[in-house]
């Protein structure tokens, strides 16, 4: 596997791709990694909070099983957790930090049926926890996995208000935590415990606002940003070691999403680096570096670079006017991947030689411009308080 790597300075025009035709064609197109699901997150792939497990669909055709990776040993490896009966293409589905797989399955359109899968020898258990009906067909959708590890929670919108469900680590099957006024979406845990959740609202035609759902006092919802009155304001990443809040917003070009970060708690303005803004490619964060304690500037961010050519890989921090650009591995599941403490980036992949397997990407040295020749790094086999009223930063100190 090869990576290629270009940095593209702040500043506006169009970044260089990567080598053309480097990423496309591979598993880690568009096409091939299907839909992305809430928050940019991919469809069909998770990884627990801790990084030890992740869990996706595997097979193909009408032969669709559930496949859980470990990634925390010397070499990540699979279990297949197959059962008599084929998974839907439309099974959700959340690994625990336990090594069980919640899966969700919909039946009669509206009513979603779960249960946790488990290797047991040469089979797979499976214990039924119940279900929960939904205000209609495919309005139903898992939140990331719990930072605690043992609870999953699930999200049903509706016309006019959004339902929160414990489906997972309850002590009588799924049960209803809370009842929001709006239409709610993304979400994104900002605390350790998994008390404090951030969910994008909104209420009847108004604008779109990123809020803090208290889990542990029914649901209290706290505003948490408010760039302009009139701006589209949703929050994509959280790190609460740091507190670095990756967030997209209409506020500095009203109309055209931009991607931005800011600090929670801070009153210091939310900035939105011209180093993300490419022109024909979307940009999604999709992992931070923890472990940076109130160093928010010097978290590693990994994000997901589209564009008609494919998929590929930026790595940006804060205190850098600089992106860095990189092929992503053959059969990259497009989207994933976590970072560790010590600043890699490990992406997963599967191949037909390589079902199972996990990249680690550096961020490459400096480049002295950037019309540089691309560079090939060797890639190796609080309680949190809401971010108030934030002005626009001055184009000038963007970083």
């Amino acid at each position: 596997m090869t990576a290629c790597a270009i940095e593209t300075a702040t500043g506006g025009g169009e970044a260089a791709p990567p080598t053309p035709g480097a990423p496309a064609g591979t598993p880690g197109t568009p096409d091939a990694a299907g839909p992305a699901g809430p928050g940019g997150r991919p469809e069909g792939f998770a990884i627990t909070a801790n990084g030890a497990y992740a869990a996706r669909l595997a097979g193909s055709g009408e032969a669709l099983y559930v496949e859980r990776w470990t990634l925390d040993g010397p070499e990540p490896y699979a279990v297949p957790l197959p059962l008599a009966q084929p998974e839907e293409p439309g099974t959700l589905l959340l690994p625990l930090a336990d090594g069980r797989v919640l899966v969700g399955r919909a039946v009669d359109g509206r009513r979603y049926a779960f249960s946790l899968l488990y290797p047991t020898g040469p089979d797979t258990g499976e214990l039924s926890l119940g279900s929960v009906e939904a205000p209609a067909a495919g309005t139903l959708t898992l939140l990331p996995p719990s930072p605690d590890g043992i609870c999953a929670y699930a999200m049903c919108v509706g016309p006019d208000t959004t339902t929160l469900w414990l489906v997972a680590g309850g002590a009588f099957g799924p049960e209803q935590v809370a009842e929001i006024k709006g239409r709610c979406g993304g979400g994104v845990w900002l605390d350790r415990t998994g008390r404090m959740l951030a969910l994008d609202r909104q209420l009847d035609d108004g604008p779109v606002k990123a809020v803090a759902i208290d889990l542990e006092r029914g649901g209290e919802v706290t505003p948490l940003l408010q760039i302009t009155e009139d701006s589209n304001d949703r929050l994509l990443l959280a790190d609460p070691d740091s507190g670095l809040l990756l967030i997209r917003s209409d506020a500095p070009s009203p109309g055209h999403d931009r991607l931005g970060w800011g600090v929670l708690g801070s009153l210091l303005p939310v900035r939105f680096p011209d180093c993300l803004r490419l022109d024909d490619a979307a940009v999604t964060p999709f992992a931070v570096q923890p472990g940076q304690v109130l160093m928010p500037e010097s978290c590693g961010v990994a994000l997901r670079i589209d564009a008609a050519a494919g998929s590929w890989v930026g790595m940006w921090r804060p205190s850098s006017r600089r992106l860095n650009q990189l092929c992503a591995p053959a059969g990259w599941l497009a989207g994933a991947g976590l970072w560790t403490a010590d600043g890699v980036l490990r992406l997963p992949y599967a191949t037909e030689g390589t079902p199972c397997g996990l990249a680690d990407l550096t961020e490459p040295a400096e480049l002295p411009v950037p019309e540089a020749e691309p560079v090939t790094p060797e890639p190796k086999v609080c309680r949190p308080v809401p971010l108030q009223q934030a002005p626009l930063t001055d184009g000038r100190i963007a970083g």
